[in-house]
Formats: structure tokens, C-alpha cells, sequence
């Protein structure tokens, strides 16, 4: 059983998953912000990986992305780094990249170089479940699991076939469109979100536009965890540590 397979099991709270960008700030203050979110309760940690094409990514995300690259932070030197304190990590740790990264870096290579850091997960929104095949028998091998994306645009039929694969979690995009905050949420995410828990044997998380305590409480009606992204990143990069404590105790 894998280290996110265990952290989710028989949970009796809703889940709380933070994405923050590996060298935002410097690739220095990773293994810092790792352990504030740890000692603050987070059930894992999705850590980007910069990239010069973030299809996903919205304008907060992209700009942290740009800061970490401009600071010369590559795939290499993230692994390196969580690698370099593994051992003080005892939650999940999912890393996110893109197709291209781990094509140009050796897909086999990628999935040992992860293990070898203590990498549980991994998300590449950009890999359509069709192609999945270049990637998921080597991430396997490694004891990598690859977490795989819904959205509320996706067909019923297609919905079922993403939630029905992995040891994971689901991730479900609760908007159409790029990460970011929002202000609302669409008067059908209920539905979708009941679709996927429907068709899923694995939790749920939602995730993208989820900013806010009220928003957390709002998803966790619905769904069995939340992921926060772009308000995560935006309060480190402005050292606002109280704000975060708030988003994760409004999912405990």
C-alpha cells in the first residue's frame, strides 16, 4: 500500500492538499514550506515543477513558475532537493509536471529519479488518458502513482473510464478553465461532483478556483477533500503563513 493510499484510508475529516511551486522564493525554501504545511495538518503536498508551458497553470501559478525558472530551477534540482530531506517528510508528496518535461528528462528515469526523492504521486495534466500508456507502466514500476484529472466538461461515459483507474485519488477540476481564484462556483458542480463520486472507488478531491475558508466548507459538501493552489502559492510568496493556517483548519 502506497504512502498516499495509507494517508487517505478511513480518514474520518475531509481532506486538505496544498500545491505550492518548487523554487518560488528559491529552491532553498522548499524543505521549509513542506514542514509548515506537515506541522499544520496537510494530508499531502502537490509541488509544481516550473515549465515555460503551463497549459493548466493561471496567471498567479504562471508567475511563480516564471520566478522559480528565472532563478534557474530545472527538474533535476527539485528532485535533488526533496531527495536532500526526505527523510524529515512523512506525508505524501505528489509531484506536477508536464508531457514534455518528462519526455526530454527519460520517462524510466523520471519515475526512479521520483522514488529516489521520496516522491509518492504524480500529476501531468497535459497526458490525455489515450496516451497514459507512455508513462503509467513505468511510474508503476517505481511505485509512482499517477493521479488522473476530470473535469466538468468531460462526457459521462469518459468520466467513468478516468475515476475507475488508480491507487490514489481523483482529482476533479471544478472549473473549465486554468487554476486561479474565484469568487463563485458553477450551480452544477454539486451534480458533477456526485457523478465522480459515483464512479470512483477512490476520494475525490476538487480542485482549481478554491480560495477561500468559505469555499473549502462549500466543496467539502460535496466531494471527500479539496486541493488549493494559486491562494497557497500567492500567501507564501507574500509570507502570509496565518492565512494558509486558516484554509487548512477550514477543511478540519
Amino acid at each position: 500500500m502506497s504512502r498516499i493510499q495509507k494517508a487517505f484510508q478511513g480518514m474520518n475529516q475531509k481532506a486538505f492538499v496544498p500545491y505550492i511551486m518548487a523554487g518560488d522564493g528559491g529552491l532553498e525554501t522548499l524543505k521549509d514550506k513542506l514542514l509548515f504545511l506537515q506541522e499544520n495538518g496537510v494530508d499531502a503536498v502537490e509541488i509544481g515543477v516550473p515549465f515555460s508551458d503551463p497549459v493548466a497553470d493561471g496567471p498567479t501559478i504562471q508567475q511563480a513558475g516564471i520566478r522559480a525558472l528565472s532563478a534557474g530551477v530545472s527538474l533535476t534540482q527539485v528532485l535533488e532537493e526533496v531527495q536532500s530531506f526526505k527523510e524529515e517528510i512523512t506525508i505524501p508528496l505528489i509531484l506536477m509536471t508536464y508531457t514534455n518535461p518528462v519526455i526530454a528528462f527519460g520517462v524510466e528515469r523520471f519515475a526512479e529519479k521520483c522514488a529516489f526523492a521520496g516522491i509518492d504521486g504524480c500529476i501531468i495534466p497535459d497526458l490525455p488518458i489515450e496516451e497514459e500508456d507512455l508513462f503509467a507502466p513505468s511510474l508503476e514500476k517505481a511505485g509512482i502513482e499517477l493521479i488522473r484529472l476530470v473535469t466538468v466538461t468531460s462526457p459521462e461515459e469518459r468520466i467513468e473510464k478516468i475515476a475507475s483507474k488508480g491507487n490514489a485519488y481523483v482529482y476533479a477540476v471544478t472549473v473549465a478553465g486554468i487554476t486561479g481564484a474565484r469568487s463563485g462556483f458553477h450551480s452544477e458542480l454539486g451534480s458533477f461532483l456526485a457523478k465522480v463520486k459515483k464512479a470512483s472507488k477512490l476520494p475525490v478531491l476538487a480542485g482549481f478556483g478554491i480560495s477561500t475558508p468559505e469555499h473549502v466548507r462549500e466543496m467539502n459538501q460535496h466531494c471527500d477533500g479539496v486541493i488549493v493552489g494559486s491562494k497557497i502559492v500567492e500567501l507564501f510568496h507574500e509570507n502570509n503563513l496565518e492565512e494558509i493556517k486558516q484554509l487548512i483548519a477550514a477543511a478540519k
